[in-house]
This record gives C-alpha cells, sequence and structure tokens, in this order.
C-alpha cells in the first residue's frame, strides 16, 4: 500500500499532471495531421523529456502515443487518409461508414474501443510485467543473448516486407551499433579518424532521425491531402454501449491478439491492427460486407491497435528490448532518466511502475473527454497545410537533436544522415522498425556475447546446456528458418499443380 500511495503522489504532482494533459492534446494533434505517425509525434518529444522528471518524462511518451494512435483514425475517417500506420487496416470501412451518414458511428467506435482496447492492455502490462520479472532475475548473460536474438528475429518475422529485406535493415542497425569505442574490447571501430564518432551514434537522434525527418522528405514527394468538408458531427458516444454489448467477441478477440502482438518485439500496433482485420473477417458470419462501411472490423482492429501499445512494454521494461518503434525510443529516455529496464526495476523502483500503470489508465480515460473535444475540432486541425507543418517539424528536429545531444551539431548532421538512410529504406521497401530494433538492442547482443564467451573461457556449449537458455535458442533458430519453411513448403505447393 505504501507503494502504491507513493506511486500516486508522483502520478498527481503538478508538473506530471500538466505532462500528461499537454502531451496528450500534442498527441491528439500530431496523430490527425494525414501522414505523422505515433512514432514521430513520441520522437519529437524526446528533446522536451530532457527537461522533465523522469515519471513526467515517461508520462508524456506514454499519453502522446496513445492519443496519436486513436486520432489517426480522424482523417481515414472523414478523408479516407489514415493519419497512422495503424489506422490503415480498416480505413476503407470507417470511410463507408461516413460516406453512408454514419460518421458519427464511426468516430465513436474508434474513440470509444482504442480506450477500452488501451486499458485491458495496462491490465495485461500490470499481470504479465511482475510475474516475467520474477522469472527474469534467474536469467544470465546466456540467456540475454539469445532473448536479444529471438527479439531481432522476431521483427524480421513479423515484418510486413520480404524477411530478406527485414534480415538485412536489421543488420545494418547491428552494424550502426558497432561504431565508435563503446565495445567489449575498447577498440575504435568504423570511426576513420573522427573524434565525434569514438563516442558512437547516440540513439536519439538515429530514431528522431528516421522517423521525423524522413517523414518530412516522405511529404514532400507526396500530394497535399484534399481538404476536409465542414460537416456538423451529432453525438459521438451515442450507441457505442449497445455495439458493446452486441459485440463482445470481437472486442475480446482484438484485446487478446493486440497483447500477444504487442509482446512481440518488433510488431506494434499497426501489426495488431491488420492481423486483427483480418481475423475478424476471417470469423465474421457476414465477412461480404466488410469494406462497406460494417463496424466489426472497426471494433476488433480499434480495439487491438492500443491493447498492444500498452503490452509492448512489457520486453521493453523487463529486458530493454523494444516491442515496437515507440519503446523504442522510450527505451532511450528510461536510459537517459536512470530509469534502466530490467527486472530490478519492479523491485528496486517499484513506485515508479505503479505510476507507469497508473499513467497508462489514467491516459486511456481521459482519451475520452479530450478525443470527442479534438473530433469536433477535426476540420480546422486536418485541414492544416504541409507547407506550414513541416518546416516546424524539421526545426524540431534539428534544435531536439542539438539539445538532447550535449549542444554538439555533430547530432543535427545525424539526424540528417537517419532522415535520408529512412526516407531511402521505405522508398525502397525495407522496414525501418527492424534496423531501428539493431540499433537499439546491438550493444546488449554483443555485451551478452563477449562476457558469455569470457565466462565459458571460449565455451559455446553454456549457450545450449543450460534448460532455459537451450529452449531461447531452439525458438531463435526456429523463427530464423519460418521463412525458410514457407518458402520451401509454396515451392511445393505450386510444383505439385504443374506435376499433375
Amino acid at each position: 500500500m505504501n507503494t502504491m500511495i507513493q506511486a500516486f503522489g508522483l502520478v498527481f504532482a503538478p508538473e506530471v499532471m500538466i505532462a500528461i494533459f499537454a502531451s496528450a492534446i500534442y498527441g491528439l494533434v500530431v496523430g490527425s495531421l494525414p501522414g505523422l505517425s505515433a512514432t514521430m509525434a513520441t520522437a519529437l518529444l524526446v528533446p522536451i523529456t530532457f527537461y522533465l522528471s523522469p515519471i513526467a518524462a515517461i508520462a508524456t511518451i506514454i499519453t502522446a502515443s496513445a492519443m496519436a494512435i486513436f486520432s489517426g483514425d480522424i482523417p481515414g475517417c472523414l478523408l479516407r487518409i489514415p493519419g497512422t500506420p495503424a489506422s490503415a487496416a480498416y480505413t476503407d470501412d470507417a470511410y463507408a461508414m461516413t460516406r453512408k451518414g454514419e460518421a458519427e458511428t464511426a468516430l465513436g467506435i474508434c474513440l470509444w474501443f482504442s480506450a477500452l482496447g488501451g486499458i485491458a492492455g495496462t491490465l495485461s502490462l500490470m499481470v504479465l510485467a511482475p510475474v516475467l520479472a520474477e522469472f527474469a532475475l534467474s536469467f544470465s548473460t546466456y540467456e540475454n543473448f539469445w532473448l536479444a536474438m529471438l527479439g531481432l528475429m522476431c521483427a524480421t518475422l513479423v515484418a510486413r516486407s520480404s524477411p530478406i529485406k527485414a534480415i538485412a535493415a536489421m543488420l545494418l542497425g547491428l552494424l550502426i551499433t558497432c561504431i565508435g569505442i563503446d565495445n567489449p574490447g575498447g577498440v575504435p571501430r568504423f570511426t576513420f579518424g573522427s573524434t565525434d564518432l569514438l563516442g558512437g551514434i547516440e540513439v536519439i537522434p538515429a530514431l528522431v532521425g528516421v522517423f521525423a525527418l524522413a517523414e518530412v522528405m516522405r511529404a514532400l514527394t507526396e500530394r497535399e491531402p484534399p481538404k476536409i468538408q465542414n460537416r456538423r458531427l451529432g453525438s459521438i458516444l451515442k450507441g457505442q454501449w449497445a455495439l458493446t454489448k452486441k459485440y463482445p467477441k470481437q472486442q475480446a478477440r482484438g484485446n487478446v491478439v493486440g497483447i500477444i502482438i504487442g509482446v512481440l518485439p518488433g510488431a506494434g500496433a499497426d501489426m495488431a491492427a491488420w492481423v486483427s482485420y483480418a481475423m475478424s473477417k476471417r470469423f465474421s458470419k457476414t465477412p461480404e460486407k466488410f469494406g462497406t462501411g460494417h463496424p466489426e472490423g472497426l471494433i476488433e482492429a480499434g480495439a487491438s491497435n492500443n491493447a498492444s501499445l500498452a503490452s509492448g512494454w512489457v520486453p521493453a521494461l523487463l529486458f530493454g528490448i523494444p516491442g515496437d518503434t515507440i519503446t523504442a525510443i522510450a527505451i532511450g529516455v528510461l536510459y537517459m532518466k536512470g530509469l534502466n529496464p530490467g527486472p530490478t526495476l519492479f523491485t528496486e523502483q517499484a513506485s515508479s511502475m505503479y505510476a507507469f500503470y497508473i499513467i497508462f489508465i489514467l491516459g486511456n480515460i481521459i482519451m475520452i473527454p479530450l478525443g470527442i473535444i479534438m473530433i469536433r475540432l477535426a476540420s480546422r486541425i486536418v485541414g492544416a497545410p504541409r507547407s506550414a507543418v513541416m518546416p516546424v517539424i524539421m526545426v524540431f528536429c534539428a534544435v531536439g537533436a542539438f539539445a538532447t545531444g550535449g549542444n554538439n551539431l555533430f547530432a543535427v548532421w545525424c539526424v540528417a544522415v537517419f532522415g535520408l538512410i529512412g526516407f531511402v529504406m521505405e522508398k525502397n521497401g525495407y522496414p525501418v522498425a527492424a534496423m531501428v530494433l539493431g540499433v537499439v538492442m546491438g550493444t546488449m547482443v554483443e555485451q551478452s556475447l563477449v562476457t558469455s564467451l569470457i565466462k565459458s573461457d571460449g565455451s559455446i556449449l553454456p549457450f545450449f546446456s543450460r534448460p532455459v537458455s537451450s529452449v531461447l535458442a531452439a525458438m531463435t533458430f526456429a523463427a530464423l528458418l519460418w521463412p525458410v519453411f514457407v518458402w520451401t513448403v509454396r515451392k511445393l505447393m505450386t510444383q505439385r499443380p504443374a506435376a499433375a
């Protein structure tokens, strides 16, 4: 009880409450602008977290990301342009409902079931994380190595692009972490005589570049989205309770799928939404209605993407392995604030963990009233011209990198270079998320491997002889070989009809 009281004291401090409400409004605005993702909204917040207390800093990331995931549905409903990738799965159904004159119902579904899904994901975080933390306390460097490798393999497994491109992107991320002298041998690598590269590539400027600046570059090459028509909306939440009672299975299934996918490293809310929408259509009694303005898929996918957002923090807080691109940024902030991810975080700083749970629940509760206000203001926010928004984002990227990089201009150059890398990769179908996972986890993989080999005097047997380590090793190789297995089966299936 003392820990819980301390947690409430941390959350309801004036600075934290201001941070929650300010980041909520910010997340709603950025998420509702077509083409600006929740990840980019989070990346732009990092420079501000530099000046906040640890709880306030994490509160801004939690709240802004949850709000941005929801508000990405607004331009999807009204313009058929998903505001964030997580909204793309059900944009056709949402827009079809708007064309039928049911815009209020579509927006209400997105808001109501996003909030319920977020609370379900938070409950999973509260249940799963402490149980897994006790188990993780027995992990050594051998288990940590295989866990990190499993995370990297899972990221390539769930990537929507080809597995080869995903693995290539992940290897590029691992290569980037080799730069500098921060390695077990203390030997300068890939510095090319530059003193700026001796410290390696900082994670935060790299993430701001590949997510925020790359979005600006992408916006320069795409057409301006159409302007939203001014239209008076009725009651947003009318009929939502009836839909909740009508589709309980869909909501529950969306929550469960979102929670499971959220825990998988590198998957994220957009993957959860696509999988849940596909499952909803597969198990529906009326699949022919999907895409014509049917609420069933909208409910399941909307609940799933916000549920995955909270459960993605489970591997991030326990092992420092990002569940998605948002938690990849959050891990950098956690380290910056002295809240190092790991099982000891649950024992040594339990009040901070309870504070995170409270912030998640509070953020999803205030999403409903603030979301209604945002929907009312949508015609003014969604229609903001790109020519006015993009220069502001570029300034934020540069100033933020300069501030977090110790007032060093090299950090600004890093943002520019990684922005170009992110833009080129997305243009050619290479998943940026896989590269980010490699950047975040490269140091953990190398240090765990080298430390383990030193302990075993160069022997690799302990990597496979320890019970937990052997299981994780088997799972890692299974994830690595799964694309090969799928390709072989497809090849045999196509050859069989030809032979017949």
